[in-house]
């Protein structure tokens, strides 16, 4: 069977998103941090609406304005006058706000607002195949780099701290890759669905991993599998690609869950 190029190239890029996005979903899930992406998130259809008005590729506008979100974030949850759930819920919407706001009063420029939100995996060019080809590689690297700190601080951060490693250094760390990985995964899965997308295949895994690196490839395996099977039932009945993905992935999460359920209550 002949695969036109648009499915080869929405392929190839659902296939390597899962497994990029992999060891950082597990890091998610593990320091609990799904609102805090969440925000950093929607404040990507801010950075392209930046991008639109400097005239710069979309995608790297959507880095810088991810990466500054993050940063701010990072020292906002110091102060002590709001919970930091709360800091995060109004950060989050309000990114996302200004982000809509922003593109409905971009005079004369048709922005693809969907597609933004929910993704539009067969719509993935060449140069989209290229950011996501070398933010992969730039997040593998910091990730692999810093894995044995950021597993360290993850467990217990006071304890790494007087053993002398740098968990400033590591929180700077997974401010820049989940901005990266949010500003190359935007046209696959969509803002608000990143999150979804970066959990989801870690926390099907996580009942069946012993060490974080096997969640990590168990994460990764699944991530790729449920990408790539979210992209054929798009093109097989017509649905959006971004949705589909999602959807397959948490029937993959609840049918891990009730296994693992069901194999605790036969012990």
């Amino acid at each position: 069977m002949n695969l036109e190029p648009f499915l080869i190239r929405a392929l190839v890029a659902s296939v390597v998103l899962g497994i990029v996005a992999a060891p950082l979903g597990c890091l998610v899930v593990w320091r609990r941090m799904s609102y805090f992406g969440s925000t950093v998130a929607h404040a990507g259809l801010l950075g392209v609406a930046l991008g639109i008005v400097l005239e710069m590729d979309l995608t790297l506008g959507v880095i810088v304005v991810a990466v500054g979100i993050g940063a701010a974030l990072v020292a906002l949850g110091r102060q002590r006058v709001l919970p930091v759930d709360s800091l995060l819920g109004i950060l989050s919407h309000a990114a996302l706000a200004a982000g809509l706001v922003a593109a409905a009063k971009l005079a004369g420029q048709r922005i693809d607002l969907m597609g933004y939100l929910f993704g539009d995996i067969l719509a993935v060019t060449a140069a989209d195949l290229y950011w996501l080809f070398v933010g992969g590689a730039i997040v593998g690297a910091i990730i692999a780099g810093l894995w044995q700190t950021l597993i360290a601080t993850t467990v217990h951060e006071e304890l790494a701290r007087a053993e002398g490693m740098s968990t400033r250094r590591a929180e700077a760390a997974l401010v820049i890759v989940l901005a990266v990985t949010i500003a190359i995964a935007m046209k696959i899965v969509g803002v608000l669905l990143i999150i979804a997308f970066l959990i989801m295949p870690a926390a099907a895994a996580r009942p069946f991993s012993r060490t974080p690196e096997q969640m990590v490839l168990l994460a990764a395996i699944i991530g790729a599998a449920g990408a790539a099977g979210g992209l054929l039932l798009s093109v097989a009945t017509d649905i959006p690609g971004g949705p589909a993905i999602v959807l397959l992935l948490a029937a993959g999460c609840l049918a891990a869950l009730g296994g693992s359920v069901a194999r605790g209550q036969g012990r």
